[in-house]
């Protein structure tokens, strides 16, 4: 599944989300964010058909952080998939993967189901999701997109677990600075954090279709979407 990670100088870990289930290649794309991003990405980018980037960090984490575009005419979309950052609100992000996964599951709801309805939008794709490395929060929106288009468990999983290497975390955890200045500890990601994220919707909404719906999406947007995904 190596072959899916595509060079894009300056952005990290960006693959194609497609090949798993019936998501086709080519349409829908996966990655860490573009702060760092280069001319010569740019053109790269261009070279994809990009038309859309859902961004799924935080307003702290784009004002921090702004995506480079060096002309790309993409439109931008702005879905934050957790609450507002730490230091906007005393509610603060579990530091601990293990109970990370199942509070993104429960909070990532609505920026998910609003990932969905751009994606069922006509004249939308290509495009890709981001966040800051493209391992967490673009690991879980990119699962329940998958499974909206049938992919097994066993198929998500192994897509899941390809930011190890695009993010060179299959080595061990590495050091990295926050946005906040902060220098932290990056941890690769096991099955079993993507597991309690999925079991979480299951056990709350019954299916990923029930989840999405929870949410707002509609049966003729969840029907758009797989269609504009499928092809």
């Amino acid at each position: 599944m190596t072959d899916a990670f595509i060079d894009i100088p300056g952005v990290r870990n960006f693959r194609d989300a497609g090949g798993i289930g019936a998501l086709r290649r080519g349409v829908l794309y996966r990655s860490g964010s573009f702060h760092t991003l280069t001319e010569d990405g740019a053109r790269r980018l261009e070279s994809l058909g990009l038309r859309t980037v859902i961004d799924l960090r935080s307003a702290f984490e784009l004002e921090v952080w702004p995506d480079q575009r060096y002309g790309l005419d993409h439109e931008t979309l702005g879905l934050p998939t957790l609450p507002p950052h730490p230091r906007d609100d005393d509610r603060p992000w579990p530091e601990d993967q293990t109970a990370l996964y199942p509070f993104m599951a429960s909070t990532a709801g609505p920026s998910i189901a609003a990932v969905v309805r751009r994606l069922a939008a006509p004249n939308t794709l290509a495009a890709v999701v981001h966040c800051a490395v493209g391992k967490d929060r673009t690991g879980l929106t990119i699962a329940v997109l998958q499974s909206l288009l049938g992919a097994s468990e066993a198929e998500i999983t192994a897509d899941f677990l390809l930011s190890n290497i695009g993010l060179g975390l299959d080595k061990g955890p590495a050091p990295y600075i926050d946005e906040t200045g902060t220098e932290r500890l990056s941890r690769p990601v096991d099955a079993e954090l993507l597991a309690s994220s999925l079991a979480w919707i299951h056990d709350h909404h019954g299916t990923v279709p029930g989840y999405l719906r929870h949410h707002g999406t509609t049966d003729a947007e969840l029907d758009s979407a797989r269609a504009n995904l499928t092809g």
